[in-house]
């Protein structure tokens, strides 16, 4: 008969003993020491992972495949992914355990960061500046974690973005691929994004990006599908979405208040247009996802 592998949010940890936070984080030999320096197969459904292996060596067993821990290294766990370690008993770093659905970047979204977050890695931090820049990040990261200060979450999420996409670009350039037409495309989409992070909340129409990038309509929507697999205007719907949702689960503020944040003049066009990408009332889904994650 198969085994079956557990579920966890925390490894040992079931459901009722879940973090009381977007992210946890803690010492690889803190909860490894626990089970004999061996983590056992197991997944997280909800959750992203990263561990900083700052020292020691191992294994990373992801599925049927074992692959060899050379330190200092950025290890990243998608969420349902079966994986497990073992480690030897001078191991050294951290483990970040990440609410998947905090990320900026969605595991498996049509870009380089989602692919990459799709998928589990193994990254070398050598002697390139970007290398360095991830692994005093990690530490800053897990020192912030402790801390209760304030600004705390922007800082968190500040170094968490910029660890994952400095990691995969480290993955990309070892991969020394060169993909020129995919690289510009990708920039402009990239730029798109930036200014609808900017601009979201004053709901403006796709024409009006795609004048501010020097593109026509036409174009933009060609290439955020190349990149994206969806239009303009479906990511400007999927932005809000994805902001609405966040408020939803982060926040205590009434469905009403959040629909003035983001720009709605009707709180009732709100719920309708969330209804309309989403198949749920905002109130129904703050209900059921925060069952979801025991929140």
């Amino acid at each position: 008969m198969k085994k079956t592998v557990p579920t966890y949010e925390l490894y040992g940890e079931r459901t009722g003993e879940r973090p009381d936070f977007w992210l946890h984080c803690e010492t690889i030999p803190s909860r490894s020491s626990l089970y004999h320096w061996e983590i056992g197969l197991h997944r997280h459904e909800s959750f992203f992972q990263i561990l900083y292996i700052a020292g020691g060596s191992g294994d990373a067993v992801f599925g049927n495949a074992v692959h060899t821990i050379e330190p200092p290294m950025v290890i990243t766990v998608p969420p349902a992914l079966s994986h497990g370690f073992r480690f030897s008993r001078d191991i050294d770093g951290f483990v970040f355990t990440i609410l998947a659905s905090h990320l900026k970047t969605t595991p498996g979204e049509r870009n380089r960061l989602g692919s990459f977050l799709a998928t589990p890695h193994l990254t070398r931090l050598d002697g390139r500046e970007d290398a360095a820049y991830v692994a005093a990040t990690l530490t800053r990261l897990a020192r912030e974690w402790e801390t209760n200060r304030s600004n705390r979450t922007d800082l968190l999420d500040a170094y968490l973005t910029s660890v994952l996409t400095l990691a995969a670009r480290l993955d990309e350039a070892s991969d020394s691929r060169d993909d020129t037409a995919d690289s510009e495309n990708e920039q402009r989409v990239q730029r798109f994004q930036a200014l609808l992070q900017q601009h979201h909340r004053s709901h403006r129409p796709a024409a009006a990006y795609a004048r501010e990038l020097g593109l026509s309509l036409t174009h933009l929507n060609r290439i955020t599908r190349i990149i994206m697999g969806l239009s303009a205007h479906e990511m400007i719907s999927r932005k809000l979405i994805g902001e609405a949702r966040r408020e939803l689960v982060f926040t205590r503020a009434s469905v009403q208040e959040i629909s003035f944040r983001l720009g709605f003049a009707d709180p009732a066009y709100f719920s309708r247009f969330f209804l309309r990408q989403t198949g749920m009332t905002p109130r129904a889904w703050r209900m059921a996802e925060r069952e979801r994650l025991g929140a």
